[in-house]
């Protein structure tokens, strides 16, 4: 209180002195000279205009908008706090006296003086708070300009260069001295930010940074205020230069990495990695149907030392989830992922489970202990040509695994199941495709069988960043000097980030919650454009700083057993229809309802090892369920019952 009544006073000061000077310097002043009188009835009128000011910015509230924050907003207020107190003013004294003795010039330059007095007091103020004279040049002596921050060229919109400039002057370490700013529209160009120039356009970076050079100013570091998939005109060859002359690509935190910090007014920066440069425009969904699913709800995801299965833990923690159960059968990733989140949710309420998911026994024993609300199936064996060449561990994973974590979230009672696909379950022409078509079929016929559980799958493309995915083998090719290797050239694949992939999984959870039961729902994000391989492979080398088939070679090894040259995100016999901006439902008619009687045969072969037998067994039901081919027990239908014979005819 006492802080307010401070600024309530200083305003009703200066709106006091502002009346006084414009009497002073009114021309009716200077003709009475000395006149008692006209200084008596002066005072009164001063005394008036100060109650008035004075109650007029309680009105406004004035003192609670902090000096050293000031904004255009604030201005507009004052100026009309000022105009205000001298009509209400005028008024009075012609009520009064009919404003005899009162100078008309006096209310005209009270006005201007109490908002330039007011304003000017509040851009002091904010001067200091954000040490703005440090950086004028008069006041600093010739140690102070040569031992200047290293400098940093920022490239992004001017609008977002201002909220850095302005951030950045509040932290009284100062790690970088801004040199420039390259903006993506050309109109811009010559335009000042705090003092920090917009020298050129992005589709002139170069003309930029020859210019910066010439002038001795060439930056130590780049920083990007906007994704830099998003700045239009920038090339991979550029970043590779700039990453080949030494300058370090740094970026902002996200809106995730900011949930994190102790607010905006340190601005923490890291390096861009090469996922980030080479992904589209990142897609964000909707954050507050997932927050009001998740929080305070039990969790628990299998595979969570995972790519994806980590980054859900992750995302589930933010979302302030009661209870998190961590279950892996590698327990080195278990121990990783597990050690994380203590050390960032150290008060998320969470469990460690090292457990298989081919092991019904153990699974159920886990569930009932951990007592999940939602489970995300994310533990899978995923990598094409380990699992073509290894068919009978895929099926007892992929298939027998997700039949399991079903069945145990049913036991249990959990609420919803989401399962994590993948696009090369559409026509299947490899054996992890053909696990994970079929293993979308168990989600679909688990929602026909008994129990409350809602079962949803989500259908993903490859994934930038996961373990053994082609960006990070392309890297290690890369810093080894090559060559770079890739089955075709006419390869081309859909791409997403780690981060779109979980938040697509929360989402369809989300979703999934709502409407009919009736059916288990298969989503799909829309990707856009499938990438070339070749170009990916080029792309990297360039932004390595080096020249694709002349520093690095890249050499075409031929395409692999299962291999396709493109993949799709739906199969003939489906049809998608959009539920959520960039997120379609897919639509299925399956021709066979999968039941526990066809994998109890599969899996008995998986268990003798008979190699041929389940890969023709594996091909044969996802042919049935494509419709390819007649289905011979249309009539078998899944029944509650135990591990024994859970199907009837």
């Amino acid at each position: 209180m006492a802080h307010r009544a401070q600024t309530i006073v200083a305003d009703t000061l200066i709106a006091s002195g502002a009346f006084v000077l414009a009497y002073l310097l009114s021309s009716a002043r200077v003709e009475a000279g000395g006149d008692s009188v006209a200084d008596l009835k002066m005072a009164q009128h001063a005394i008036i205009y100060t109650g008035l000011a004075a109650t007029f910015s309680i009105i406004f509230r004035r003192e609670l908008s902090p000096w050293r924050y000031v904004s255009i907003p604030d201005a507009l207020v004052l100026a009309r706090t000022a105009i205000l107190t001298a009509g209400v003013f005028l008024l009075a004294a012609f009520v009064i006296d009919r404003a005899e003795g009162l100078p008309r010039s006096v209310l005209a330059m009270a006005v201007v003086f109490q908002m330039v007095g007011s304003m000017g007091a509040r851009i002091a103020r904010r001067a200091l708070h954000e040490h703005a004279l440090e950086t004028f040049a008069p006041l600093k002596g010739a140690h102070d300009r040569a031992s200047q921050a290293p400098s940093l060229l920022l490239i992004g919109p001017p609008a977002l260069a201002d909220t850095y400039l302005r951030d950045a002057g509040r932290r009284p370490d100062r790690p970088w001295t801004p040199v420039g700013i390259v903006s993506p529209d050309p109109r811009d160009v010559g335009q000042q930010m705090r003092g920090v120039c917009v020298i050129e356009s992005m589709a002139k970076l170069d003309e930029a940074l020859a210019d910066l050079r010439r002038w001795n100013r060439y930056p130590r570091a780049v920083l990007f205020l906007e994704e830099p998939g998003r700045l239009r005109g920038l090339t991979a060859d550029q970043l590779g230069r700039l990453k080949n002359d030494g300058i370090r690509l740094l970026r902002l935190p996200s809106i995730v990495e900011l949930a994190h910090q102790g607010g905006m007014n340190l601005v923490p920066m890291r390096d861009i990695s090469v996922e980030e440069l080479l992904a589209r425009e990142p897609i964000e969904l909707d954050r507050e149907a997932v927050g009001a699913l998740i929080r305070g709800r039990r969790v628990l995801i299998t595979g969570a030392g995972g790519s994806i299965g980590a980054e859900l833990c992750r995302q589930v923690a933010s979302f302030e989830a009661g209870h998190l159960s961590l279950l892996d059968f590698s327990e080195t990733s278990l121990f990783e992922i597990n050690r994380e989140l203590a050390e960032t949710w150290p008060a998320l309420s969470r469990a460690a489970v090292l457990c298989d998911v081919r092991n019904p026994t153990r699974l159920e024993q886990a569930f009932a202990t951990e007592r999940p609300d939602i489970v995300f199936h994310a533990a899978a064996l995923k990598h094409v040509s380990m699992v073509e060449n290894h068919p009978c561990e895929g099926v007892l994973t992929n298939v027998v695994g997700t039949w399991n974590v079903a069945e145990a979230a049913k036991a249990c009672g959990a609420a919803q199941m989401v399962l994590i696909s993948t696009d090369k379950a559409v026509d299947p022409s490899n054996v992890m495709g053909a696990t994970k078509r079929l293993a979308e079929a168990v989600i679909q016929a688990q929602q026909w069988s008994p129990g409350a559980t809602r079962f949803a799958a989500v259908r993903f493309g490859n994934v930038l960043g996961s373990a053994g995915s082609v960006v990070p083998i392309f890297k290690s090719q890369i810093d080894r000097g090559g060559p770079v290797t890739i089955t075709h050239e006419k390869m081309e694949r859909f791409f997403m980030t780690i981060p779109e992939a979980a938040q697509l999984v929360l989402h369809a959870t989300a979703t999934s919650a709502e409407g009919d039961q009736g059916n288990a729902r298969l989503f799909l994000l829309e990707m856009g454009k499938p990438v070339r391989i070749m170009d990916l492979a080029r792309q990297m080398i360039a932004l390595s700083g080096r020249a694709p088939g002349k520093d690095i070679e890249i050499e075409i090894t031929g395409l692999r057993p299962g291999e396709k040259l493109t993949e799709s995100l739906l199969d003939e016999t489906e049809r998608s229809i959009p539920c959520a901006p960039k997120v379609m439902e897919v639509v299925s008619a399956s021709a066979l309802r999968v039941t526990a009687a066809h994998l109890m045969e599969l899996e008995a072969l998986a268990q003798r090892g008979e190699v041929d037998a389940v890969r023709a067994g594996l091909f044969d039901l996802v042919a049935q369920i494509r419709g390819e081919k007649p289905t011979p027990a249309p009539n078998l239908r899944v029944v509650a019952g135990g591990d024994g014979a859970r199907a009837s005819g």
